[in-house]
């Protein structure tokens, strides 16, 4: 819900900063919801954070492939 809302709201910079702010709370809860339901939960947590967060995540992999545009 919060992904949402943050998105509906206009924003200068595509919206990256809100991106961090949705990091910075989704690891520790992707920490917790693994250390207490176990690996399984944790592993469908993650994959339903990249879902909300893709854009970053296919930035970041291009970083690290080394084929980032400018």
């Amino acid at each position: 819900m919060l992904a949402f809302v943050l998105a509906a709201i206009p924003s200068t910079d595509n919206h990256w900063r809100r991106a961090y702010i949705l990091m910075a709370i989704g690891v520790p809860l992707l920490i917790w919801i693994t250390w207490e339901h176990g690996l399984i939960y944790g592993t469908l947590g993650l994959i339903a954070g990249v879902s909300v967060l893709r854009w970053p995540v296919y930035f970041l992999w291009q970083r690290i492939k080394g084929n980032r545009r400018r």
